[in-house]
């Protein structure tokens, strides 16, 4: 009895040796989803929707004459909401980047993995496209299980090869948008529309990346959740026993049992858990909720769909399977706002409110004056005094400009070496040299710092700083 209650336990604990979709010898076991149907399904299916329409029309939305999003990453040129972002910009980038760490964390510690279930792309295009194309083709998951022992006959070739032939037309698709969003509509238009010859980098990054969509929604599906995605591994950092997560009520549901019809038959120290795994069936990670929580979980609430569903069939209260948190479960405790959390939240608004200031205060026009090296200062005549600088000036507007430069507060001249202004194309950058002149009878000491206005006609646009060295004394 003692070996058979030990093995037993090795049993119910052996899903912690593994994950779900990995067998004992380490090879993969294909998870055939039930379909899922419910109330918090079909809000996901509208969010899905949601979600399609703003990833298929970005791309062709401008502002100011700009895409509304652009990441080009080969060419360092950022755009977002049709402001542009070059590498001088980098520190707002880093700044947005911890906002959005301490986000997550944030987020994660209060909601668990909600942004898995709800609206990660890879969960959306797999659960609300893919996978409903091949229920249309090949049917439910007893159907696609038959399909797969079964012989290659002629229904079997004729549905394998729609499936994936559609799979990959939708991922070609996937890929030119995922690609516009990188080099712009515009661009990905011009590749469409002339010879391939002109385009084959553009074209050969449009066939990786359908090759890579295809692969993940044809082949490798749940894996990218379980195995490649970084914030699968980090919630079981972020998340403590007061996160919001889908659970299961073990203390209503234990010990389990399977449902009698007949009410005198019904063992009364059973719970509510009938024991039909028709939450194991629909996950589409093929965990067993009722484990409690694991890495596996994306917190998609199909378990809580397909439990609701049988509690209904059986006459009993719906909500076995449901959104709380562990202490909610252990000891009836509601959703807290912890002080972990307020710390997290009081970090994320004075990290938003200094992005909001940069962001503000951010100019379309700017530059940077270095002062010429390998010498302190010339001579010009007997009164002045002169120092070589670079300037680089940066366009962010969709316009050439030609600009001016001007000392302030300050008597002296500048002589452009060009004599012809700085020209700065659009979205570009212009660049030039020139010299500083001061009068000898104002220079108090080595090191002075003078400002230089960098005008566009009679309209100054910034003004910049810079260093001017000359002699000791007047």
């Amino acid at each position: 009895m003692k070996e058979s209650a030990a093995k037993k336990e090795v049993d119910t604990e052996s899903f912690r040796d593994r994950i779900a979709t990995v067998d004992e010898k380490g090879k993969r076991k294909w998870l055939f989803v039930q379909k899922t149907k419910g109330r918090l399904f079909n809000i996901r299916t509208w969010v899905s929707w949601g979600f399609f329409l703003i990833f298929f029309l970005l791309p062709f939305i401008k502002y100011k004459g700009r895409p509304l999003f652009l990441f080009n990453i080969p060419e360092a040129k950022f755009i977002i909401f049709g402001q542009v972002f070059w590498p001088q910009d980098f520190f707002i980038f880093g700044l947005a980047m911890i906002t959005g760490i301490v986000f997550i964390i944030l987020f994660t510690s209060a909601f668990g993995r909600l942004f898995c279930g709800w609206v990660c792309p890879q969960t959306i295009f797999m659960e609300m496209l893919f996978r409903k194309i091949e229920y249309w083709i090949e049917g439910d998951a007893p159907a696609q299980r038959m399909l797969k022992k079964a012989p290659w006959n002629a229904e079997k070739i004729r549905k394998k090869t729609t499936k994936h032939l559609v799979f990959f037309l939708l991922s070609f698709i996937i890929s030119n948008f995922f690609l516009a969003y990188i080099i712009g509509m515009d661009e990905l238009l011009k590749i469409v529309r002339e010879p391939a010859a002109k385009h084959a980098g553009g074209l050969s990054a449009i066939i990786i990346f359908s090759g890579v969509f295809y692969g993940v929604y044809a082949s490798f599906r749940e894996q990218v959740c379980t195995v490649i995605c970084p914030y699968g591994r980090l919630q079981g950092v972020l998340m403590d026993r007061n996160s919001m997560i889908v659970a299961y009520d073990y203390k209503r549901g234990e010990p389990r049992g399977k449902f009698k019809k007949h009410k005198e038959d019904e063992v009364p120290e059973l719970g509510d858990c009938i024991d039909c795994f028709q939450c194991v069936k629909v996950c589409p990670t093929g965990i067993d909720i009722r484990n409690g929580t694991q890495m596996e979980c994306v917190g998609c609430t199909s378990c809580i769909d397909a439990c609701d569903h049988m509690m209904d069939a059986v006459g009993r209260e719906r909500g076995l399977i449901r959104y709380a948190s562990e202490n909610g479960i252990a000891e009836g405790k509601k959703l807290q706002y912890t002080g972990r959390m307020k710390f997290y939240t009081f970090l994320l608004i004075a990290i938003t409110g200094l992005l909001t200031i940069l962001l503000l205060s951010r100019k379309d026009v700017d530059g940077t004056i270095i002062r010429a090296g390998g010498m302190l200062f010339q001579e010009r005549g007997t009164d002045s005094v002169s120092n070589l600088y670079t300037i680089q000036t940066t366009n962010k507007t969709i316009k050439d400009i030609n600009l001016q430069l001007k000392l302030e507060d300050i008597p002296g001249q500048i002589i452009e070496v060009s004599g012809k202004g700085i020209m700065t194309p659009m979205e570009g950058q212009g660049k030039n040299s020139f010299f500083i002149v001061l009068p000898k009878n104002i220079i108090e000491k080595r090191k002075s710092k003078i400002k230089v206005g960098l005008y566009e006609g009679d309209k100054k646009v910034t003004t910049l700083s810079t260093n001017f060295m000359g002699p000791i004394g007047k």
